[in-house]
């Protein structure tokens, strides 16, 4: 019989799925869990041991969570009532969830009971979210919070957003405003599982999420999937994906992080217990999704440096010319009045090689706000491709190669780090060169990062030796008549183990 409750729901949701346009699904961010990862997400739960239990599955879409949980709880000592409450307002959508709780209500060797709430999830409780000083909540809390959330960006004054104000900085997406919303719906005493991006685990956009995400619960278990483009069956997410469990325990001893191949593969699931203060790390709250002995190894190595870029005096920025809004000032060839125009393409070896005789790689010096004075830059590409080995792929620039110039201008598709107060040696730029050419660098940014643009927020958050360390890396490789990874790792290596 639990058996027949997950596939007789995920039959339904195969045939609206074959009815409903993808594009009308993707436009309310709508997108479905298959049966195993709902059956693996239902398995985090712990299950507290008691008679009655509450569930919410907001934004529930066509129960496959909910039916999964259920199956579940058929096999829990002590559980004789279960208390389910959706949310959804997908008109499309509805008859199908109301046919799966009646079927599973009907089915279930629990008693069961549901209410459909088609009301706007989050826009509905935003009195009580935000009202902190309140003592006597309207809004329930649940035993049990499972959702896989609309994944959809929305404009900074929907109605979404104007309604957890606290929470958004910029323009929001959905899912965090429903992860914290479920979050606020927990019993202090009950659990959530969440399926949503893995986009929030850094960056400056969702550090007000993760101030109330970690401020209010307890970060319990992730789960990776090792393929991100197979985590939704019949769907086309090209965001990678991840699981969380959460509770409000306040126990911040460790954290368990899985991680499958696929959404259909949940028997071969490898297993790490990690430190709470090494997943969990900083004022900024950054996530790393450590899943190995090796990687929980290059996070305690970076924790022996105390320092950032900032702290010493440099910093990491974005380049300055958006090309395609700048055309009227490009050129093809140099004249009178034209600098170099600095792009990815430029980077060649572990230096800046100009000119390349690409278009447009000249700006004329008519825009003042495009233009940066000639000085030593280490160079580093914004964007790679999710099959390319390194996410730090940079060049030395030296200001004595390009004697004939007073300013150059950078584009955006690349980030250069200077200094902030003073102008970087050859050896500090070499010095930086090390170390974002190094394995182990790469290595770091991969954890706390999961996405193909170097971020130069994330960039100047990461630890980093002293200036003088940075120098003396720096005249070690000077020594050496390479720049290749290996070289890099060998001197860094030096340092590291002294």
């Amino acid at each position: 019989m639990s058996e027949s409750l997950i596939n007789t729901v995920f039959k339904e949701t195969l045939d609206y799925l074959e009815e409903m346009p993808k594009t009308k699904r993707k436009a309310i961010g709508q997108f479905f869990t298959s049966a195993e990862t709902a059956i693996y997400m239902a398995s985090m739960f712990s299950y507290p041991k008691k008679e009655n239990l509450s569930i919410l599955d907001p934004g529930s879409g066509s129960g496959i969570l909910t039916a999964a949980v259920v199956d579940r709880l058929q096999s829990v000592p002590l559980v004789k009532h279960i208390q389910i409450t959706c949310y959804e307002t997908s008109e499309d959508v509805l008859p199908i969830l109301k046919k799966n709780l009646e079927y599973i209500k009907k089915s279930s060797s629990i008693l069961v009971d549901y209410e459909v709430i088609e009301e706007n999830y989050i826009t509905s409780q935003s009195d009580d979210f935000n009202d902190t000083f309140r003592t006597n909540s309207d809004s329930p809390k649940f035993d049990l919070v499972i959702s896989n959330p609309p994944y959809k960006k929305i404009m900074k004054n929907a109605v979404e957003a104007t309604s957890m104000p606290s929470l958004c900085h910029g323009a929001p997406n959905l899912y965090f405003l429903f992860t914290a919303m479920g979050l606020f719906n927990l019993d202090k005493n009950g659990e959530m599982v969440f399926i949503i991006p893995r986009s929030w685990t850094s960056g400056v956009y969702f550090q007000k999420f993760r101030d109330y995400l970690f401020e209010t619960g307890t970060l319990k278990q992730l789960h990776l999937f090792v393929s991100r483009d197979k985590v939704f069956e019949k769907e086309s997410v090209l965001q990678e994906i991840i699981i969380i469990k959460m509770d409000k325990s306040g126990k911040r001893d460790s954290v368990k992080i899985t991680c499958s191949n696929s959404n259909s593969d949940f028997n071969n699931i490898s297993s790490i217990e990690i430190p709470y203060s090494d997943i969990v790390v900083g004022p900024e709250k950054y996530v790393y999704l450590v899943t190995s002995d090796t990687e929980l190894n290059v996070l305690q190595t970076f924790g022996r440096w105390k320092n950032t870029l900032p702290s010493i005096g440099l910093k990491m920025r974005t380049g300055l010319t958006v090309d395609f809004r700048s055309r009227e000032y490009l050129r093809n060839e140099s004249e009178n009045e034209t600098v170099p125009l600095l792009y990815p393409q430029h980077i060649k070896e572990g230096h800046v090689v100009f000119p390349v005789h690409r278009k447009f790689e000249y700006i004329t010096t008519e825009k003042k706000g495009l233009l940066q004075r000639n000085k030593n830059y280490l160079i580093v590409k914004r964007f790679t491709t999710k099959e390319e080995k390194r996410r730090f792929q940079c060049g030395i620039y030296l200001s004595s190669d390009f004697p004939e110039y007073n300013q150059i201008s950078t584009q955006n598709k690349v980030n250069f780090i200077e200094g902030i107060d003073f102008d970087l040696n050859k050896e500090q730029v070499y010095g930086l060169y090390v170390l974002f050419n190094s394995t182990i660098y790469d290595q770091y940014y991969r954890i706390l990062n999961g996405s193909t643009q170097v971020n130069s927020t994330e960039v100047n958050a990461m630890p980093v030796p002293t200036l003088s360390e940075i120098e003396y890396l720096g005249l070690k490789l000077e020594q050496r008549n390479s720049l290749s990874v290996d070289v890099c790792d060998e001197i860094l290596g030096g340092l590291i183990n002294e």
